[in-house]
């Protein structure tokens, strides 16, 4: 039974096959010749290139590297943002910059703005913030990645959120243990920080990671 993708990543994907189809016309390499050189199965190759399955980014190296491209002619997030067929896109802001670590961010003070496409976006209101630190790369977020977040006031226990307690602002998992607020990293050298619901504030839910390629 094939994953059931996001439409999100359906978007991704086709995104994805169309670079790929482009840059093996381009090279004159057919997906069997693709198959050969990389390892990977016929079948895969073909399920990219018709959109039915996301790559992997293991996968997404071993074709890159074979193509001898960069991963971001294949896969847009790692320039970023997606290239839609169409400029269905709105910009949002970047605020300040939010710390995985021990660092804060100036709520108020937007650094620059996004084009981001739509069909990322369910309802609502967004902004971004860039992360900094290391405590949450254990869920594949880095310094220098940029964060979509979705505000909001609560979140389901365990879902990242962007949360300011007093002036610092923490991208932390968010658990309820009675009446105090468990924020737990995703990187075992930093503890859990437990505080009442009053001393912090949820900023938003993230709703996606934009990988920092530089």
């Amino acid at each position: 039974m094939r994953k059931k993708y996001s439409e999100v990543e359906k978007e991704l994907m086709k995104s994805m096959a169309q670079n790929l189809k482009t840059i093996l016309l381009r090279k004159g390499v057919s997906q069997k010749e693709l198959a050969e050189i990389t390892g990977l199965s016929t079948s895969a190759i073909s399920d990219y290139i018709n959109s039915k399955t996301l790559m992997s980014p293991g996968n997404l190296q071993i074709i890159s590297d074979a193509l001898h491209v960069e991963k971001s002619d294949i896969d847009p997030t790692f320039r970023g943002t997606i290239d839609h067929v169409s400029s269905d896109v709105t910009k949002l802001p970047v605020v300040g910059k939010i710390s995985c670590g021990t660092g804060t961010v100036a709520y108020e003070m937007i650094e620059d703005y996004e084009d981001t496409p739509k069909s990322w976006l369910n309802g609502g209101e967004y902004f971004y913030l860039r992360a900094q630190g290391d405590s949450m790369i254990n869920a594949r977020i880095y310094n220098g990645d940029l964060l979509l977040i979705r505000k909001q006031p609560e979140v389901e226990n365990g879902e990242i959120a962007a949360v300011l307690i007093g002036e610092e602002a923490v991208l932390k998992r968010v658990y309820r243990n009675g009446d105090s607020l468990v924020l737990q990293s995703e990187n075992p050298t930093y503890p859990p920080i437990f505080c009442p619901p009053a001393e912090a504030k949820i900023l938003g839910k993230l709703k996606k990671i934009i990988i920092n390629c530089q």
